[in-house]
């Protein structure tokens, strides 16, 4: 299949050096492609939109992937990162025509960091308070969430985590540079950080996917977004990932297909009704 890749588009006009994205757009087709927001992990502090763990196979399903640089902590704290990602769902949807994307069919994708970034572009979707700079006319909302091992609620880390795990209660921990201050001083900002704050009855499908042994992000961390789901009658799938590290480290072959073909059906249970597949 021939594909398109186009490299450092600028979402946000005369913006920060890390507010641009890379776009991998699968073959010609004769319908609007859906598309897959990736966002890169990296302890909010670290990483780019050139990551190995790009989902570019999904191009042979037929989907577009628009890969995301944004602010980091060292670059602002909490919210610019997730204003820039809902900048960039906005300017994507304002120029779905230009790149032939369906706009009702976005699916934001993130790991660790990154799937935290994805599931609160999930949950605030009619939030308007992160909102911010141009295309306010179009909306920054997800038709479905992929969440790899993200954290949720930044204060339950330590309590739940492994032994000999990264402490998350300190001054230096990446979730306090990510909000700005010691996460333990500042509760409020940890529930504005928190997806699960923002749940509600219009909340997309989400699909969660976490290692049972994660020591870096505890598996805890989902437990907690899939039961608030749950509660709202949200729809979601948990695939815990048995005896894996952060990042499915110590995945078996067989597990890393079993977690590539439920994503992958999960994405598939997204389409219309009726809809054909690719």
């Amino acid at each position: 299949m021939e594909y398109e890749e186009i490299h450092n588009v600028s979402y946000v006009r005369d913006g920060h050096d890390r507010q641009k994205l890379d776009l991998y757009l699968p073959g010609k087709c004769t319908t609007p492609s859906p598309l897959i927001v990736y966002i890169h992990g990296g302890a909010f502090q670290f990483g780019n939109k050139e990551t190995e763990l790009i989902p570019k196979h999904m191009r042979d399903k037929g989907y577009a992937i628009a890969s995301l640089d944004y602010r980091l902590s060292g670059d602002a704290v909490f919210p610019a990162a997730l204003e820039d990602c809902k900048s960039a769902v906005r300017w994507l949807r304002a120029n779905a025509d230009k790149y032939r994307l369906d706009p009702d069919r976005f699916v934001a994708w993130g790991e660790s960091a990154g799937g935290h970034h994805a599931a609160m572009l999930g949950t605030t979707g009619d939030i308007k308070d992160f909102d911010v700079g141009e295309h306010l006319d179009v909306s920054s909302a997800v038709q479905g969430v992929v969440d790899y091992y993200a954290p949720t609620d930044f204060l339950q880390m330590d309590d739940h985590a492994p032994a000999a795990s990264q402490t998350h209660n300190h001054s230096n921990s990446p979730e306090s540079k990510y909000i700005g201050g010691t996460i333990t001083e500042h509760p409020d900002k940890v529930k504005r950080a928190n997806p699960i704050t923002y749940i509600s009855a219009s909340t997309p499908p989400f699909f969660i996917a976490h290692g049972t042994d994660d020591h870096l992000v505890p598996i805890h961390q989902s437990i907690l977004l899939a039961v608030a789901l749950a509660h709202a009658n949200v729809p979601f799938t948990f695939h815990r990932v048995e005896g894996t590290d952060h990042v499915f480290r110590g995945a078996s072959v067989e597990q890393r297909q079993s977690l590539q073909k439920a994503t992958e059906e999960f994405l598939h249970s997204l389409r219309p009704s009726g809809e054909a597949s690719e």
